[in-house]
Order: structure tokens, then C-alpha cells, then sequence
């Protein structure tokens, strides 16, 4: 039996592979130059023709140029994921690990563009500013509460999709996983008690998501770190001020108005979303133990969940589920971004709806009840790509439904459109690597 690689293995290789290639992700020429008129029909004299077209209707530019497929991982890099506020230079390696999912699995053209800036006001103009060369923007590893206002501004001031990951795309494969877990455990997403430890970007975008997807919010209890939600905490006062996604978190949610900590809040509760930082004992067994019967527990911190899945099964969870993918059950956004995009990107959509979102997670949940869900298989992995077009083509009929598109096509066209770039981009790196364009890494 092959041993798998260690994170100390990977860590490695990524410092070696890095320095080897050079960076993740270039730009390649998509036109052919066969002669001298080809440099005229690309740039001048030709290009004049195209120029003045799309100044005459803007909306041009997305069929003139690549402005339809392309987009930008923003991030000011002041929460990176596993290492904190490290900074845009830091910050710039996770982005184009970013940029090369999107395309592998999305077909996406995507720019990895991290900012130093010193307010979220410069990050908020910086993103404005590249509105007319993008057909969407993927916010990234943003501190909180910043990402919650960041987005909330984007969103309401471009007319152009602008999606923070950490918070719509967690939610979103959260959603998805629950839905699966919940039906193995003879449960429905309405009347289940589900618990949210960590109350930043991730569970805070889950409260409002699962809400949207028939959650009663009286069911759902969020914890930070200073304990259980609720209106009456003595700095309630002070998150009214200071964090109103939480304020208004504690008003809605904790209908029976408990109070403690987390095992207050597992007492008979049916499902547990932690999202609270680095384990591997911020949940402990006794707060598991406290949970209903054939509970449900995911861990989503990376790289050390909050909890380790063996202590999680001993302590009486029945389905378990990390961030990473050396266990089962991966919880993990890349699973969601590179579709929610293309669909998103095939029917030029506008924004980002959390109707596209609960769309996307209910045919990622088909998917693999498809394949055969059981305890140690709630999602599809990164590997079954198959999933990417399907759900890909619900989001674009999503986004025609809610409005938010500027096609309407139908939902054929939105599956064809989806699986024809992806299939092409995975084309491409097959025939580079073929080539020797991409060549295989040193040993």
C-alpha cells in the first residue's frame, strides 16, 4: 500500500515546485498570428473599429473581448486562511493556487490581484476601478468585519458579480454537506438544531443561507468567542455599534435564548458547523457527547480542524466532516467557486444571488446522493469533475430566473456553455503538458 504524502511532504514540494515554475498561472494568446495582418486586425489599425463599437454600448465589451470570462482574486491579505494577516506579498501564492482552480475546473480566466491598501475604503475604490476590464470579482481572505462591509458596498455600487469566498462559498458547501448529512441522519434542514461555532465570515454568511433555505433561525444557535449569541448579552450594545451582521445574528437567532458555552449549546442539538480557528482541541469530547443521537459535526479550520474526525466519532458524532482532504468528507470551497463562476460568467449575470448559491449546493448534494451518499461520503471531490458544468448550469438558470442576467438562455444552452469551457481548459493542459510547454515537475 503507497503511503500518501505528509503535510510536511507537500510543504516541501510547494517551496520546490514554486521556485521551479516560477508562479502558477500565465497568460496565453487565444487568437492565432499567421502574418503581419494579423498584428493589423489585433491591434492597429483593426482594433480602432472594435474600440469605438464598445464605446458606443459598453455592453459590447463583453463580446468583443475576454472581458466576459475573466475576473480578480482580490484580497488585501489580512486573513489568509491558516496564517493570518500575512500580507499581499504573502497573500499572492494561495491567489494563484486560486486562479489555477478557476480555470482548471471552471475554465475561468482568473487574475490573482492582491492590494495593499490601508482602509477598506482603498479597497473598495481599487475594486471599482477594475469594473470595466472584469466579468466578476472573487473577494479573498479578508479580515472580519471588514469582508462583511466590503462586499455588501461592492455588491450594492457594480453591476458585475462579487463574491467574497470565504463567506458565499463556505456557506454554500456547507449547505450542501448538511443536506446530505441531515438525510442519512433521517433529519430535514427545517426543525434540525444547528449550531454555528465562530461567528466570522464563514458561519455568519451560513446563518443567513440557511435561513434562506428553510432553516428556522430559532433553531440555529451562533457562538463566538465569547460565548453564545443572544439579545441579552451585556456587549450587545457594543456589536450594535461595532458588528451589526453579528448584532442582528443575536437578535433572530437562539429562539429558547440560551446563554454558556458550547456545550450549552450542543445540549440536544443536531448538528455542529465549527468555524472557530486551529484545533485540534477547541471542541472537546464532553461537548460532543452532549449532542442528539447520530449527530452531526463538521470541522471546517485549516490545516488543523477544530477537532479531529476519530475523536469527534469516539466522543458519539456519527457523520464528520474537515476542511481537508486527507479525511473524508471534504467541506471545502473549491467545490463551489469554479462553478458558481461559470455559470455566473455564461449568462453575464449581474450579481450573485443566494438563490444561485442554494441552487448550486442542492445539485452538488444530488451529485454524490447520485454516486451513493453514506457516513464517509456526503460531497463529491475535486477530482469528479463531472459535477462542476451540472452545477454550473443550475446557477446560470438561477441567475435568469432571479433577473440578475444579461442572457437568457436555456438550461441546455447554460450545461453546453459550461461543460465546453471546461472541457477546453482541461484540453489545454493536457495538450501543454503533451507538448512540453508544461513540464513535469522535478523529482
Amino acid at each position: 500500500m503507497t503511503k500518501r504524502p505528509t503535510r510536511v511532504d507537500y510543504s516541501k514540494k510547494a517551496l520546490k515546485y514554486s521556485r521551479f515554475y516560477g508562479g502558477k498561472v500565465g497568460i496565453a494568446p487565444k487568437v492565432p498570428v499567421r502574418s503581419l495582418d494579423d498584428f493589423s486586425i489585433w491591434y492597429t489599425p483593426g482594433v480602432a473599429a472594435v474600440s469605438k463599437a464598445i464605446q458606443a454600448d459598453h455592453e459590447l465589451s463583453f463580446e468583443y473581448t475576454g472581458r466576459w470570462n475573466t475576473i480578480a482574486v482580490v484580497t488585501d491579505g489580512t486573513r489568509v486562511l491558516g496564517l493570518g494577516n500575512i500580507g499581499p506579498e504573502g497573500a499572492l501564492p494561495v491567489m494563484e493556487g486560486k486562479a489555477l482552480i478557476y480555470n482548471y475546473l471552471g475554465g475561468v480566466n482568473a487574475i490573482p490581484l492582491p492590494v495593499k491598501v490601508g482602509s477598506e475604503e482603498e479597497l473598495i475604490a481599487f475594486v471599482r476601478a477594475l469594473e470595466p476590464s472584469l466579468g466578476g470579482v472573487n473577494l479573498e481572505d479578508i479580515e472580519s468585519p471588514k469582508c462583511f462591509e466590503v462586499l455588501d458596498r461592492l455588491r450594492e455600487e457594480m453591476s458585475i458579480p462579487v463574491w467574497h469566498d470565504d463567506q458565499q462559498g463556505t456557506a454554500g458547501v456547507t449547505l450542501a454537506a448538511l443536506y446530505n448529512a441531515l438525510e442519512l441522519t433521517g433529519r430535514k434542514l427545517r426543525g434540525s438544531r444547528i449550531v454555528l461555532f465562530g461567528a466570522g465570515a464563514a458561519n455568519i454568511a451560513a446563518e443567513r443561507l440557511l435561513v434562506k433555505a428553510g432553516a428556522d433561525p430559532k433553531d440555529i444557535i451562533v457562538l463566538d468567542s465569547k460565548g453564545i449569541l443572544h439579545p441579552e448579552r451585556e456587549d450587545i450594545d457594543q456589536l450594535m455599534l461595532k458588528n451589526r451582521w453579528k448584532y442582528d445574528i443575536a437578535l433572530r437567532t437562539n429562539g429558547d435564548r440560551l446563554t454558556g458555552g458550547l456545550k450549552d449549546a450542543l445540549d440536544g442539538a443536531d448538528a455542529l458547523v465549527a468555524a472557530a480557528g486551529q484545533g485540534p482541541d477547541m471542541v472537546k469530547p464532553n461537548e460532543i457527547s452532549a449532542m442528539n443521537r447520530r449527530g452531526i459535526a463538521f470541522f471546517l479550520a485549516n490545516p488543523v480542524p477544530e477537532m479531529l474526525p476519530d475523536a469527534a466519532h469516539k466522543a458519539g458524532a456519527e457523520i464528520v466532516a474537515t476542511g481537508r482532504s486527507d479525511f473524508p468528507n471534504q467541506v471545502n470551497n473549491s467545490l463551489l467557486f469554479p462553478a458558481i463562476f461559470r455559470g455566473a460568467l455564461d449568462v453575464r449575470a449581474k450579481t450573485i444571488t443566494d438563490g444561485m448559491v442554494i441552487e448550486a449546493a442542492k445539485e452538488l448534494a444530488a451529485f454524490a446522493r447520485e454516486k451513493g451518499i453514506s457516513s464517509t461520503y456526503i460531497l463529491p471531490t475535486m477530482v469528479q469533475w463531472e459535477v462542476f458544468p451540472r452545477v454550473a448550469a443550475k446557477v446560470g438558470q438561477a441567475a435568469v430566473r432571479d433577473g440578475v442576467s444579461r442572457r437568457k438562455i436555456s438550461p441546455k444552452e447554460s450545461f453546453d456553455a459550461a461543460l465546453g469551457m471546461i472541457e477546453h481548459s482541461r484540453k489545454m493542459m493536457s495538450t501543454l503538458r503533451r507538448s512540453g510547454a508544461i513540464v513535469d515537475p522535478p523529482e
